[in-house]
């Protein structure tokens, strides 16, 4: 499942999800996305949302440091980048991910 939780409003999250379904397209994959609201704090520590955008394939975080990261809450969410800080997570993460789940289901 390709899944992106946001919260209302999140500017990076409504230039996201075009240039996520972009990569998908490129990729070959016509998964549907997933968009999963997250509207109050409790619902945040729920769904340990890290920030808005956060994007999660099959449950997995395409950041490789949100395992360690308990910094749960709605607020907008910052991707370190070779170009800087962006509020986006970069292209490699997510290409990465999809060939990482790509190699899972080809193994199962």
């Amino acid at each position: 499942m390709i899944e992106v939780l946001y919260f209302d409003g999140c500017p990076s999250h409504e230039v996201f999800v075009p240039r996520l379904r972009a990569l998908l397209d490129a990729a070959g994959l016509d998964d549907p996305i997933h968009e999963q609201a997250v509207e109050t704090d409790i619902d945040a520590q729920a769904h340990r949302f890290l920030g808005s955008p956060t994007l999660r394939i099959d449950g997995v975080d395409v950041d490789p440091t949100a395992t360690h990261r308990t910094d749960y809450g709605l607020q907008c969410r910052l991707y370190p980048t070779p170009d800087g800080v962006r509020g986006t997570p970069p292209d490699e993460w997510i290409l990465a991910a999809l060939q990482r789940r790509g190699a899972a289901l080809t193994a199962g």
